[in-house]
């Protein structure tokens, strides 16, 4: 079976990044810092690549909202393997809601067969997006997907639940959410990252798409966690004993 897939990703500050909250505590500083594609959407590509490897699609498509700095990230993932990427091109920041329209803008022009989300960004963290896809496009959605398989004009998702694993099956047209464990993406070569040069990568604003971008959640404030205490060492067991009873009062 021959279907086309749309990945949306996301570009995030890279992970191996420690990141800097600016002074204000208005958000973090990007001054210098460097981006890369959200991980959980890297895994996303590399689920819609395997599928169209193994003969289930035709055609995967990177599709991002945002500046046009995103156009690297979307280069990045051509050269992972997509076939061509979509810029929704804005300044605005893009919010979970405002992504979701535009990206249900996208498929209504695509009516791709499966939208493969990576199920949170490590920025916002909000695993949000491809919910509120799948409820403005009124497709079926299978999340935290740990295994998928395509037969019989469905999607067999296994899925990581509370304490253990739960397989569903939904129609296609479907979004799925990727979790950690459903695949270890690869590394662009660089023949692709050449080859990726030359594919293609349309750029869209929301005004074509009829989608209002505006945030309808602001940040009040961004805090860096509180740094941890230095630890001690203690000579004996009988003196940890001593400090996890009467100082951290952890046992009785």
């Amino acid at each position: 079976m021959s279907m086309k897939v749309i990945v949306p990703v996301k570009r995030v500050v890279d992970a191996n990044v420690k990141v800097r909250v600016k002074p204000d505590n208005t958000g973090v500083d990007l001054n210098n810092v460097k981006m890369a594609v959200n991980p959980f959407c890297e895994i996303a590509i590399e689920e819609a690549v395997r599928l169209k490897e193994a003969g289930s699609a035709e055609e995967v498509i990177a599709v991002a909202v945002g500046t046009s700095a995103c156009q690297e990230q979307l280069r990045t993932c051509l050269a992972l393997g997509a076939d061509r990427a979509i810029l929704v091109e804005t300044d605005q920041d893009a919010q979970p809601l405002g992504i979701a329209q535009a990206l249900a803008a996208i498929q209504e022009k695509e009516s791709a067969d499966l939208v493969i989300f990576g199920k949170q960004s490590i920025d916002g963290d909000n695993s949000q997006t491809g919910q509120m896809f799948a409820a403005l496009t009124g497709m079926p959605q299978a999340t935290f997907a740990s295994e998928v398989k395509i037969a019989d004009g469905g999607a067999e998702v296994t899925r990581e639940v509370d304490g253990g694993l739960q397989t569903i099956k939904v129609n296609l047209p479907a979004v799925v959410t990727t979790d950690l464990r459903l695949n270890e993406p690869r590394y662009a070569s660089l023949p692709n990252i050449m080859k990726a040069k030359k594919k293609p990568l349309d750029t869209f604003t929301p005004d074509e798409l009829g989608v209002d971008l505006t945030p309808t959640v602001e940040v009040l404030s961004v805090e860096p966690p509180a740094e941890r205490k230095a630890g001690i060492k203690v000579e004996t067991v009988e003196e940890l004993v001593d400090k996890l009873k009467n100082e951290a009062k952890v046992i009785a």
